[in-house]
């Protein structure tokens, strides 16, 4: 988990290392951020898991003052990293990726830390910081118009997708389904992942990059090959989130977005 967490976080860092000042200021996807701002998020998410493993204490007043200011908390800690040099930044996001991994490879067996939802493990915290490096990492790639190549490691994001199911439903004030899916998603490596009893009623199935891209809100269901047997699986597509928070406004279907675009 720790080396995947690593490797995905370097395979970002090399898409972002050799930009100009002016591809750091590069709109994405997500409204009013830059390159430089979804990198400054990682690099202060970074620190909080950082000081939620070695600094309890301290990781609760960041706690504090999230609850606080609710509504514009994660933005102003991007805002903040994004309005440094470059060559800052990408330390700044360097150095707290290096502390953090040194932080969850010495952290007791058994060991669970605070979190801004429920106490996490060290595999828990890693596997979080993966789903999101990767997905931030998307918006960075859509906006240099960077295609990646797919990797395994979407495993992570896929296994934290499948688990936020019922979470999913509850942020938007709905009863969870009562009954176990059966989701089964194809790796990039060919391999199938399936999780969920067999002989499920209610069935999710598709590409598991394409899966991922779904639960991380990254493009619009309308343009991915995941599909639903089921009323309710059929629903939980419809507003499926891997992320804690409130409910993503997610992206359009591509066709509109294309759509909105040439209007413009």
């Amino acid at each position: 988990m720790f080396d995947d967490l690593r490797a995905e976080s370097e395979e970002l860092d090399r898409l972002v290392a050799g930009l100009s000042a002016e591809r750091w200021r590069a709109a994405t996807p997500a409204p009013g951020w830059s390159v430089a701002h979804q990198i400054a998020h990682l690099a202060w998410t970074d620190r909080s898991a950082f000081l939620a493993v070695t600094d309890p204490e301290q990781f609760r007043a960041l706690v504090e003052k999230a609850l606080a200011a609710p509504d514009s908390f994660v933005d102003q800690g991007a805002e903040e990293g994004a309005a440094l040099a470059p060559e800052e930044l990408l330390d700044r996001w360097r150095a707290g990726r290096a502390a953090l991994d040194g932080a969850l490879r010495a952290a007791a067996p058994g060991a669970r830390f605070p979190w801004y939802g429920p106490p996490m493990s060290a595999a828990s915290v890693a596997t979080g910081r993966l789903m999101e490096t990767w997905a931030h990492g998307q918006d960075v790639a859509d906006a240099l118009g960077a295609v990646r190549a797919p990797s395994d490691r979407l495993r992570h994001v896929v296994r934290i997708g499948v688990r936020a199911r019922d979470f999913a439903f509850a942020v938007r004030g709905l009863p969870a389904p009562g009954e176990e899916f059966r989701v089964e998603v194809v790796a990039p490596s060919g391999a199938v992942w399936t999780y969920g009893p067999e002989d499920a009623a209610q069935r999710v199935a598709g590409p598991a990059l394409d899966f991922c891209l779904l639960v991380t809100q990254r493009a619009h269901r309308a343009d991915l090959a995941v599909r639903a047997d089921g009323a309710d699986a059929d629903r939980w597509l419809d507003i499926a989130q891997a992320f804690a928070g409130p409910p993503g406004a997610g992206r359009p279907p591509r066709a509109e977005a294309v759509a909105e675009g040439s209007a413009s």
